[in-house]
C-alpha cells in the first residue's frame, strides 16, 4: 500500500469495524446497562464527582470513565452508539499511539503502520472496542503514559523530555481518576528497572517527581471535590477495590496465576501462531535496548495482574500494545525477507477455526438448532465464518502481499459476530430491546420495580429515571443500601405484597423480573395476579394499574 493510503485506509478500517456495529446489538448485562446508566444519571442530575448507580452510592471506581461515556450520550445521544463510542475512540486512539511509539522506536513507516494493523485486529481489542466498560479508556490512558515515558528516555531535547514526563503525568491523572492508583502502578514497574539497567535513575527521580506533580494537579480538583462531598467514598475505594480484589481471599472473580497466559494467546487471533517466533526473536535480541523496553512493557505488567487473585479478561488489554509492537517487529522483517512459513501456517489456522465454525453451526443445526425461525441471525453468522475463511485463503495463497488479510477477517467477525447471535442469548442477556419496546407504558408508571441489577440498570436508563426499587437483590448495591438514606431501596419476600399494596395507592407500578430459576418464580407468584404481563426470553415485564388507597 502506497504512504498516502496508509490513513484513509486504517481510518476506512476503524469506521467499519469499530464504529458501524456500535448501535446494532443491545446493551449486555449487567455491565454496559449498569455504565450506560451511571452516566446517564450524571447527564440527569449534574452529579459528576461521586458516582451513583440508579440514585445509590457506588464507589468501586471513580468518575472519569462516567464522564466519557456521559459525554459520548450528551454528544450523539442517549443510545447504544452514545453509550459505546468512548470506549470504541480509547482503542481506535490506542491504535494510534501504536503507530506513533513504533515509528519512534524504528523510523520505519511501514514497520509502525504493521504495528497498527495487528493492534486493532486483535480479538480482545476489536472485541471491547464495542463494549460498554472502563477498561479500553483505562488502556488508553496507560498506554498513553508508556508511550509518553518511552519518548521521555528518547528525547533528545530538555524541552522534549519535560514535555514527554508532563504527557506521562496528565495521562497517570486520567487514568487514576478512571480506575483508580493501579494507573500510577504500571509506568513505575517499567520506569524503575529500565533507568537502573541505564544508569539514569537520577533522572527518574527529578523528572519523575515533575510527572507525579503534573498527576496530582490533574487529579486533586476531582479526588477533593469527591472527599468534600462523599467523605466515605477513599475508605471504600482504597481497601475494597484495591487492597481486598488484590490480595483478599474472598476477591471477586478469583482465577488462578496461570489464568492470562492461555487467554494472552487467546487475545491476540487472528496472529497467535506468530507468537512462538516473536518470543524467539525477543529473546535473541534481549541485549537491544529498545527490544527490552518492550518485554518491560509487556511482561512486568502482565506478572503484577497475575499476582492479583480477582482477574478478568479485560485486564489485560494494556499488554496488547507492547504485544503488537514485538509481533508487528516479526512480522516486518519475516516480510522484507520474503519468509512465508510462518505467515502460511498462522493463516492455515484461522481458516481451520472458520471451517469448524461452519461446521459446528451446520452440525448443530441439523442436529439441535440454535437458531430456530432466525433467518437473519443464522445468515449473519454464516456471513462472519465465511469472511474469516476467505479472508485466510486470500492470506494462505498469497501471503507476502496479502499479509494483512486475517485482519479483515477478523474485523468482520467480531463486527458482525453480537447481531448475529441467536435468540436464546439476546433475549436472555441483552434485554434492553424488549425493555425498550414497552419504554413509553413503563415510564408512564408512578414506581419501579425490578429482581435483577442488570434488568433494573437497563429499565432506568430506557425511561431515564435512577430510582428503581431492589426486589429480592443487592448484589453490587449492597455498599449503597447501607447508608440511612437508601434503606428503603430494597423489598425483600416478606415485605413485597404489603409494599405492592402502598405503591400501587400512589400509581401505578412498572415490574420488571428476570426469571432463571425457581427462586425468581417464586418471586414472580408473590406479585398482584391482575397486572398486564409481556414475556421475552427470561425477562417479564408486569404493569399493574393503580389501586384504590
Amino acid at each position: 500500500m502506497s504512504q498516502r493510503w496508509t490513513l484513509p485506509v486504517l481510518l476506512l478500517a476503524f469506521g467499519l469495524f469499530y464504529l458501524l456495529p456500535l448501535p446494532f446489538h443491545g446493551l449486555w448485562i449487567p455491565d454496559e446497562t449498569r455504565y450506560a446508566q451511571m452516566s446517564q444519571e450524571m447527564l440527569l442530575t449534574g452529579k459528576w464527582a461521586a458516582p451513583h448507580f440508579m440514585g445509590l452510592r457506588y464507589f468501586e471506581k471513580p468518575a472519569a470513565g462516567y464522564w466519557l461515556i456521559a459525554i459520548g450520550q450528551w454528544l450523539f445521544g442517549q443510545n447504544l452508539f452514545g453509550v459505546r463510542v468512548a470506549s470504541a475512540l480509547s482503542l481506535g486512539l490506542s491504535a494510534l499511539l501504536t503507530y506513533w511509539v513504533a515509528n519512534r522506536l524504528w523510523a520505519d513507516k511501514r514497520k509502525s503502520v504493521i504495528c497498527a494493523v495487528l493492534y486493532m485486529s486483535f480479538g480482545l481489542v476489536a472485541g471491547q472496542a464495542g463494549y460498554a466498560n472502563l477498561d479500553p479508556q483505562f488502556t488508553l490512558w496507560v498506554n498513553l503514559s508508556l508511550v509518553a515515558l518511552w519518548f521521555a528516555i528518547d528525547s533528545r531535547t530538555p524541552r522534549e523530555r519535560l514535555l514527554s514526563w508532563g504527557l506521562l503525568g496528565l495521562a497517570c491523572g486520567m487514568g487514576f481518576m478512571t480506575k483508580g492508583f493501579l494507573a500510577w502502578v504500571f509506568p513505575v514497574l517499567i520506569a524503575a528497572p529500565w533507568m537502573i539497567w541505564q544508569k539514569r535513575f537520577g533522572e527518574l527521580v527529578r523528572f519523575g517527581l515533575f510527572g507525579v506533580l503534573v498527576a496530582v494537579l490533574v487529579s486533586a480538583p476531582w479526588a477533593l471535590m469527591v472527599n468534600h462531598q462523599e467523605s466515605d467514598f477513599w475508605s471504600f475505594f482504597f481497601w475494597h477495590e484495591h487492597i481486598r480484589r488484590f490480595a483478599g481471599d474472598d476477591a471477586q472473580h478469583a482465577q488462578p496465576f496461570w489464568f492470562y497466559l492461555p487467554l494472552l494467546v487467546a487475545s491476540s487471533l487472528p496472529w497467535a501462531l506468530l507468537l512462538p517466533a516473536t518470543a524467539r526473536q525477543a529473546w535473541q535480541a534481549r541485549g537491544e535496548p529498545k527490544v527490552v523496553f518492550v518485554l518491560l512493557w509487556l511482561l512486568l505488567p502482565l506478572a503484577f495482574l497475575s499476582l492479583s487473585r480477582g482477574k478478568l479478561p479485560t485486564y489485560i488489554l494494556p499488554c496488547m500494545l507492547p504485544l503488537a509492537l514485538l509481533v508487528g517487529h516479526l512480522l516486518s522483517h519475516s516480510l522484507a525477507q520474503g519468509k512465508t512459513l510462518m505467515l502460511r501456517c498462522n493463516a492455515t489456522l484461522n481458516l481451520a477455526m472458520g471451517l469448524l465454525g461452519l461446521a459446528a453451526i451446520a452440525w448443530l443445526q441439523h442436529k439441535k438448532p440454535v437458531y430456530i425461525d432466525e433467518p437473519q441471525h443464522l445468515t449473519l453468522i454464516i456471513v462472519a465464518l465465511a469472511a474469516v475463511v476467505v479472508a485466510n485463503l486470500l492470506a494462505l495463497a498469497r501471503p507476502l502481499r496479502l499479509w494483512a488479510a486475517p485482519a479483515v477477517g477478523m474485523g468482520l467477525l467480531v463486527a458482525l459476530l453480537p447481531a448475529a447471535l441467536p435468540n436464546t442469548i439476546v433475549f436472555n442477556k441483552t434485554p434492553d430491546a424488549f425493555i425498550a419496546d414497552h419504554a413509553q407504558e413503563l415510564a408512564s408508571t408512578h414506581t419501579l420495580l425490578s429482581n435483577d441489577l442488570g434488568a433494573a440498570s437497563a429499565l432506568a436508563w430506557h425511561v431515564a429515571r435512577p430510582t428503581v426499587y431492589l426486589y429480592n437483590t443487592v448484589g453490587e448495591t449492597k455498599y449503597g443500601q447501607s447508608y440511612a438514606d437508601a434503606s428503603d431501596r430494597g423489598v425483600n419476600l416478606d415485605q413485597v405484597q404489603a409494599w405492592m399494596t402502598q405503591a400501587r395507592s400512589q400509581g401505578p407500578v412498572g415490574v420488571v423480573m428476570r426469571v432463571k430459576s425457581s427462586d425468581e418464580s417464586h418471586e414472580v407468584d408473590l406479585l398482584p395476579k391482575d397486572g398486564k404481563q409481556y414475556e421475552q426470553g427470561n425477562i417479564k415485564i408486569f404493569i399493574f394499574d393503580q389501586t384504590p388507597p
